[in-house]
């Protein structure tokens, strides 16, 4: 294996941000336009009221597989050079803050619509508040306050996975080897059916995550045949499970189409390209654009919002003014919430953020005097 050289590239990609905003505007579609639910804004069904709009958006869920691939990118370059500690600092500070309040939004809008004798489609008590408060409601055996946030604990076993190698430090030797042996261990944990390994090697997402991290590698190590292969076997491997992912949106209502798998792997495809041209010397690695930024920002409150607020906002304004039709509902309701995700990040993210970064350092560094002080980075 040859010698990398030093790494080399900006530090902020800010494409990478417009890419995680395309990718949360995805999940978005799929959640407004794309469910396969029939009536879902009343007695017209939407593949009936708008159909090509519905058709694309049927494939919207596919955001999320865009965002793991992104992730595995973000994540592999904000924690080069970082302890395990200063990593594990930075994850809390950077998901925590916008989480709780999302959680809190939901569990407020939940209580406004009882007292409004509206039908809420969350249940919450106490109990169920708490647990969704850890990030881990689904292994707590609870339901999710915040129907998107799933995707959270499968990101925080990809943390930890990174974590672990973070022990002894990343190299280009050490992650190339990660990579190509979390990938023979997806293969191996799919052919065991083993619910114990599916846990912790997510062989499901094995591939997005590995794909994210070798194009971060070819940023900043330059590309090699190695990395291309590496790059060749995630890709391959990520298509052939993603049957898996298109059978658990195989329930269709009566009159619609399952969804082609063939479709599925373009759009997938097309997003990796997207992020090879963001990451890799592309064209789009050039960009330079501070609204770039401000969406990458926006991101991960509107993720978090936009189903759970977004969606019954829509619905709330179609109640009150039924001649606002559907499809207007839905653009105020998003930007609603965008406006909303603003707030959020400028706030809440910015400052309770920033405060729960020094302190959970501070107290490292008391109780360890040999940990450095973190590296203020928003990935």
């Amino acid at each position: 294996m040859p010698s990398p050289g030093p790494p080399s590239g900006p530090a902020r990609l800010a494409a990478i941000d417009g890419l995680r905003l395309s990718a949360a505007l995805m999940v978005a579609a799929y959640h407004f336009l794309g469910t396969p639910t029939s009536h879902f804004w009343g007695r017209t069904e939407l593949r009936d009221l708008v159909p090509f709009l519905h058709e694309i958006s049927r494939y919207g869920w596919l955001g999320v597989e865009f965002f793991f691939a992104i992730s595995g990118f973000v994540i592999c370059m904000s924690c080069w050079g970082r302890t395990p500690g200063q990593f594990t600092v930075s994850r809390i500070a950077r998901l925590f803050p916008a989480y709780w309040c999302a959680v809190l939004l939901v569990v407020a809008l939940v209580l406004v619509s009882r007292m409004g004798h509206w039908p809420a489609a969350t249940r919450v008590d106490f109990r169920t508040v708490l647990g969704n408060l850890t990030m881990a409601p689904g292994p707590l055996g609870l339901d999710l306050v915040d129907g998107v946030s799933w995707t959270l604990w499968v990101e925080a076993r990809f943390y930890l996975l990174m974590a672990v190698l973070l022990v002894r430090g990343l190299s280009y030797r050490r992650v190339v080897t990660f990579c190509g042996a979390w990938l023979l261990a997806g293969v191996i944990t799919l052919e065991l059916h083993s619910p114990l390994l599916e846990e912790f090697v997510l062989p499901r997402y094995t591939g997005l995550f590995v794909a994210g991290i070798v194009l971060h590698l070819m940023h900043r190590f330059g590309r090699s045949l190695l990395l291309w292969l590496l790059l060749g076997f995630a890709w391959s491997y990520e298509l052939t499970v993603l049957e898996l992912r298109v059978a658990d949106h195989a329930t269709v209502p009566t009159g619609e189409s399952r969804p082609s798998w063939a479709v599925c792997a373009v759009v997938l495809t097309v997003c990796l390209g997207l992020l090879a041209l963001a990451g890799v010397d592309g064209p789009l690695a050039r960009l330079r654009r501070r609204w770039l930024v401000t969406a990458g920002g926006l991101t991960y409150p509107f993720y978090l919002l936009h189903q759970s607020v977004g969606v019954p906002l829509a619905k709330g304004l179609l109640r009150l003014v039924p001649k606002l039709g559907p499809l207007p509902s839905m653009a105020v309701s998003v930007l609603c919430v965008l406006g909303l995700s603003l707030l959020i990040h400028t706030t809440v993210e910015r400052r309770l953020g920033r405060l729960l970064r020094h302190r959970l350092t501070l107290d490292m560094r008391v109780r360890d005097p040999a940990v450095r002080p973190a590296v203020i980075r928003t990935p």
